[in-house]
């Protein structure tokens, strides 16, 4: 094989190319771009074709070895999988020592990465002037004083009204900003509602004590009187929530504590085995630690599940993820679409061609741990190590039910290029080739593009591990540095607008 070329695995009948290849380069006879499918065998018509030692679709007509194998010539097919559940579930070693970082201790027993308050809205309705408050706490120097603060983030949305209150959109609306409204990584939060819609402030607030010095306070526009002494309210909320904000500062805290929202988008045909597979030893790392790791994304690890069913830690556990693909399927068909509506145009020009070649590299990002419960999406979780939370594909719309889960700590790879932050959770973003990387260094935390060039996966996967520790006790990742993180709040809205 030549060495612009890589073979996965044995079995697998194209390689990834390194670099694009001209006709007659080596093993090409056409033009293939860098991070495409090369075929290195003849591939008859409807026989399958082979990456990562699974199929990845079948050949729609002769494919001649050394010819490009992408969307022209292959596209999905049919694939039965033997889920085996818990065939292949080992637990992962001890490690050599237990590590810490220092977080923000919170009353509740978990620890935060970051202290914010949070401005947060039950509408759509009450959005601008939560926006309103944060802007005039800035324009007014209003944290100057408390430098234990890291920010006021208002979170927004466009829905909270026009919907049922009850059934399946309004408990996953509710569950998400129960989520962030409970959130380790803010130290006060203020609660800003119109004062009509369906989901009211007392759903968020809960059995939550409201006291004068405490984290939680509330109010809405319509209580009181508009939208300036709304305003002028919620800058005094804000003051004294950041007196009491301010009191928290870092301690040190096992590892054990952080949780992490693992996230891959704009991807190429370099990330299943660069970026994810070392965002995977990373995720090893912490759950070797007692720490929490999540993966998420239903629809895109659809024809992959069954490398997650065979390490989950039962049977329920792995009925648990098939049963959600399963709604997945139904899902799509009730909208007239189809789960292999993907990847993305994006994806295709990197070089991946059907959703099971993209979900084989998405699934590498979790790593070798047991699987160890599935969550619906924003839900609490109550399991530690290994999970998987329910949520669509749409990568701002799954980190903000990760967050909501409580994941203290986003990594964030791609292959196409990303930008995005997600406060409250500061997250790195990780290259999976190094021309992008260079081309977006301002934005991108760390490369594992090197990995084609001989770099281990276990030192990438360190490397990583260390990165979010050092972002967990406060280091900037480069999406902080840049402001993101204010218009990525996006939850998962299902059911009628009325």
């Amino acid at each position: 094989m030549s060495s612009k070329t890589l073979l996965l695995n044995d079995v697998d009948n194209v390689a990834i190319s390194l670099q694009p290849l001209a006709a007659g380069d080596d093993v090409a006879i056409e033009p293939i771009p860098r991070s495409h499918k090369v075929a290195m065998t003849d591939i008859a018509k409807g026989d399958h074709v082979v990456r990562y030692g699974q199929i990845i679709g079948k050949a729609d007509c002769n494919i001649v070895a050394g010819s490009h194998v992408h969307s022209h010539n292959m596209s999905m097919s049919d694939h039965e999988a033997d889920y085996a559940f818990g065939s292949a579930a080992r637990p992962l070693p001890e490690p050599d020592q237990l590590r810490t970082f220092e977080g923000y201790h919170r009353e509740d027993g978990r620890v935060g990465t970051r202290n914010y308050i949070g401005v947060l809205t039950s509408v759509n309705c009450s959005g601008s002037v939560a926006r309103f408050i944060a802007e005039a706490a800035e324009k007014t120097g209003l944290l100057d004083e408390f430098p234990n603060v890291d920010g006021v983030v208002p979170i927004v949305h466009s829905s909270g009204c026009g919907m049922s209150n009850q059934g399946e959109g309004y408990d996953l609306l509710l569950r998400t900003l129960a989520g962030y409204a409970r959130h380790p990584n803010f130290g006060g939060i203020l609660l800003v509602g119109l004062g009509c819609e369906v989901l009211q402030l007392a759903e968020l607030v809960g059995d939550r004590k409201i006291t004068q010095d405490g984290a939680l306070r509330y109010m809405t526009i319509q209580q009181m009187g508009g939208t300036r002494r709304t305003i002028e309210a919620g800058l005094e909320h804000l003051t004294s929530l950041a007196g009491f904000a301010n009191q928290a500062k870092r301690a040190p805290a096992p590892v054990s504590e952080l949780v992490l929202g693992m996230q891959c988008g704009g991807s190429d045909g370099y990330s299943g085995f660069t970026a994810n597979p070392a965002l995977g030893v990373a995720s090893d790392l912490l759950v070797q630690q007692g720490g929490t790791s999540i993966l998420s994304e239903t629809s895109e690890i659809y024809g992959a599940e069954h490398l997650l069913t065979r390490r989950a830690v039962s049977t329920e556990v792995g009925q648990a993820l098939v049963d959600k693909l399963a709604w997945w399927e139904d899902y799509c068909a009730r909208h007239g679409s189809k789960m292999d509506n993907n990847p993305s145009p994006g994806n295709k020009r990197g070089g991946l061609t059907t959703i099971l070649e993209k979900s084989l590299g998405a699934v590498a990002k979790s790593g070798q741990a047991p699987l160890s419960g599935v969550f619906e999406y924003g839900a609490p979780l109550t399991s530690k190590g290994f999970v998987f939370m329910d949520s669509p594909g749409y990568d701002p719309c799954s980190v903000t039910g990760q967050v909501a889960s409580g994941a203290t700590l986003i990594a964030f790879t791609t292959g196409r290029g990303s930008v995005s932050g997600y406060k409250p959770a500061p997250g790195i973003k990780i290259a999976s080739n190094s021309d992008m990387f260079m081309r977006m260094s301002e934005d991108m935390d760390i490369n594992c593009g090197d990995i084609a060039d001989g770099a281990s996966l276990a030192e990438k996967g360190e490397q990583i591990f260390e990165a979010l520790i050092a972002i967990a006790s406060g280091k900037h990742s480069k999406s902080e540095d840049l402001g993101f993180g204010g218009v990525e709040f996006v939850p998962w809205q299902i059911g009628a607008v009325l």
